[in-house]
This record gives structure tokens, C-alpha cells and sequence, in this order.
């Protein structure tokens, strides 16, 4: 099952750390087979306060993501963001194709006894 990371980051002053985490990040997912889906966009905010920019990098498996975030290689470079960005980082495992949000709803429902 395709998973993900997110970071919610809150960039500061730009500055060569993050230019060099930014230039040097790919290198640390490719042996994963991580890919950016949302880099360097703005967000549209449409409810609640959303200070900074999102990251999605999608890896084939949570397997993956775990190893990526975990690598000599990220750790190297993972403090060159940490200095200089507040942010959250999560991993996330996707849906199946044919996910249903109403059968999930039904065992909420049920297991509320609602």
C-alpha cells in the first residue's frame, strides 16, 4: 500500500542549509522509490489557521518510508532543515483504489453503537 509523508514546515530566512537539504534530499529517496507529489506550492487555506507550506512525498510502502526517514543518508542531512524550519513530519499508509469512506463510517457507527 502506496504511503506518505507529510511535513507541514514554517520556513524562516532562506539560507545555504536549506538550499543544500533542498538540493540534496532527492538523493536520499530515490533508493526508496520516494517522489515529491507537493513541493515549493502554495496552499489555499480553506479552513482553520495554516502558517507555512506542506510536503507530500509518496513511497511505494510504509516499509520504505519507515527505512527513507530512518537512512544514513536522510539523518545526514535532516538537521540542515531542523536548524532553520519549525514543522511536523508524519508518515502516513494510503487507501486501496476501491476504498469506500461509507464502509468506514458504518463501523464507526457501529462500533459507537450509533
Amino acid at each position: 500500500m502506496t504511503a506518505y509523508a507529510i511535513a507541514h514546515i514554517r520556513p524562516e530566512t532562506m539560507n545555504e542549509d536549506i538550499l543544500t537539504y533542498i538540493e540534496t534530499i532527492q538523493s536520499t529517496m530515490d533508493p526508496f522509490g520516494g517522489r515529491f507529489l507537493v513541493h515549493g506550492k502554495e496552499v489555499e487555506v480553506l479552513e482553520g489557521p495554516f502558517p507555512g507550506t506542506v510536503v507530500v512525498i509518496g513511497f511505494p510502502d510504509m516499509e520504505r518510508a519507515r527505512a527513507w526517514y530512518a537512512s544514513d543518508a536522510y539523518r545526514a542531512i535532516l538537521p540542515l532543515r531542523t536548524d532553520h524550519m519549525a514543522g511536523e513530519v508524519i508518515l502516513v499508509e494510503g487507501v486501496p483504489a476501491d476504498y469506500d469512506a461509507s464502509k468506514t463510517a458504518a463501523g464507526l457507527r457501529e462500533a459507537a453503537g450509533l
